[in-house]
């Protein structure tokens, strides 16, 4: 096959998988949206609650979810290889390392109360975002278990059904907030506790509607994944901690850099961190597409990687971070095109209070049109490495370049020299130019060495990719 036609084969498959899969990202992003402005019905405090509440819930089951996504490269490059047995297994241990984590994690929200009064909240923010914990930590299983569960779909090449699942739940995000925030339909307003129960019902739906479809409805039920989940198996969880731990430390990372230089913003002062968020909330919402298509480009990678195939390797890796850069690149042209029109869907430009916040947030827009080529690049990069299980050596990069050079960078000349905002976010920026251009360094590396793999030999880079050990391969 020449190489225009496989490109074009590799292009197709990618978009038609990395549809679905982006509206799923938009949509769950979309539920953190209406949690923000059905909560700032209740007033400045109970926002400040919830924002302080869900970075708390978030950052910790982000931790959890990028460990049990492991079980995404393991089914790809299950399903590539012709073992749908250990793509069976994959998500199998994946749901009782979903629930091992869980564990832990509720433990730690149960008593997060002295640990925020440490940090100098105040007393009511506290008690408002301890309110939301209390609720919203019994959703953490069916989170994480949902994770495990749509990496086993998509991992299968059919995102569709979790798009349409994630859709659903915006909606019931909406409704059940009403009810339970409010005190409609006979319920009490429980006000910030409401959010977090919705939080909770919500996550619970999401997991039994995918559950129930993944048991029921083909091709997914022939794994019967439920009918043989049986007990742990200590050595494929040590496997999956293996890959996930460093994609799930990849992620805290990453987060982490955009968590210190919110709060370094709020040093240089009010209207700095307003403009911030901004600036800040437009870059996420963007970020959702090159993300889905990272994920979309790990499926592939895995798939490639599975059927020994080096150069459809390269080629999912190169589509993908193509069509990652692609999109940002027109994001960044809007960016730098209509600032203050973009500006002006979350700050009402008339106001004459608003126009310091508005003037700074429509510069931090132009640097953040660099910000936008770069981590498109960086996150297709980070995903194609995971369709390969390498995930060790993308967490180093992540360390070095996130913190050593993107936080090093943004508080040496944003905070102590005379950056301010701006020093801030091309900290931002340099972090992740330089991850970009290490991770596609690594993929590329990567796929020299699969190349020069003697003829005939398993490119797949595991340690754990062998028969379905201790169950009964399917009927």
């Amino acid at each position: 096959m020449d190489a225009p036609s496989s490109t074009f084969r590799e292009l197709s498959a990618t978009l038609r998988l990395a549809g679905p899969v982006v509206a799923a990202q938009l949509a769950h992003i979309s539920m953190s949206f209406v949690d923000t402005v059905m909560v700032g019905r209740l007033g400045p405090e109970a926002l400040a609650g919830v924002a302080l509440g869900h970075t708390t819930f978030f950052f910790l089951v982000v931790l959890g979810m990028g460990t049990v996504r492991a079980v995404g490269p393991m089914v790809s490059q299950a399903v590539g290889a012709r073992e749908p047995n250990v793509a069976a297994r994959s998500v199998r241990q994946g749901l009782w390392l979903a629930l091992g984590l869980s564990v832990p994690m509720v433990l730690l929200l149960s008593g997060m109360e002295p640990i925020l009064r440490w940090t100098g909240q105040g007393k009511e923010v506290t008690e408002g975002a301890m309110a939301y914990l209390w609720a919203v930590r019994w959703g953490v299983f069916p989170f994480l278990g949902f994770a495990a569960l749509r990496s086993f779909v998509e991992g299968l090449s059919r995102p569709l059904p979790v798009t349409i699942i994630a859709l659903v739940g915006v909606g019931l995000n909406i409704v059940a907030n009403e009810v339970l925030m409010f005190g409609r339909l006979g319920f009490p307003a429980l006000g910030l506790a409401g959010t977090g129960w919705a939080s909770t019902i919500v996550f619970s739906c999401l997991f039994g509607a995918l559950a129930l479809l993944v048991h029921r409805m083909p091709p997914f039920a022939e794994h019967q994944v439920f009918a043989r989940i049986r007990t742990p198996d200590p050595t494929y969880l040590w496997e999956l901690l293996r890959i996930g731990v460093p994609m799930g430390t990849s992620r805290g990372i990453e987060s982490s850099l955009f968590m210190v230089t919110t709060v370094l913003m709020g040093t240089v002062g009010t209207t700095a961190l307003a403009a911030h968020q901004v600036a800040l909330q437009c870059a996420a919402f963007t970020f959702m597409v090159p993300l889905g298509i990272g994920m979309a480009g790990s499926v592939r990678v895995g798939q490639a990687a599975g059927a020994s195939d080096a150069d459809g390797v390269q080629r999912a890796g190169a589509v993908a971070m193509g069509l990652a850069v692609v999109f940002m690149g027109a994001t960044a042209v809007c960016f730098l095109l209509f600032p203050r029109s973009i500006v002006g869907l979350y700050l009402d430009l008339s106001a004459a209070e608003n126009t310091p916040v508005v003037r700074l947030a429509i510069e931090l827009l132009g640097v953040a049109a660099v910000f936008q080529v770069v981590d498109g690049l960086q996150v297709a990069a980070h995903g194609a490495l995971q369709g390969l299980k390498d995930t060790r050596v993308p967490m180093g990069i992540a360390a070095v370049t996130y913190w050593g050079v993107g936080l090093t960078t943004g508080y040496f000349w944003g905070i102590q020299g005379s950056g301010g905002p701006h020093g801030l976010w091309w900290g931002l920026v340099l972090g992740l130019a330089a991850a970009a251009v290490l991770l596609v360094w690594r993929f590329q590396r990567q796929v020299t060495q699969l190349r020069s793999a003697p003829s005939g030999a398993d490119v797949r880079v595991s340690s754990a990719d062998g028969p379905d050990l201790g169950e009964p391969s399917p009927a």
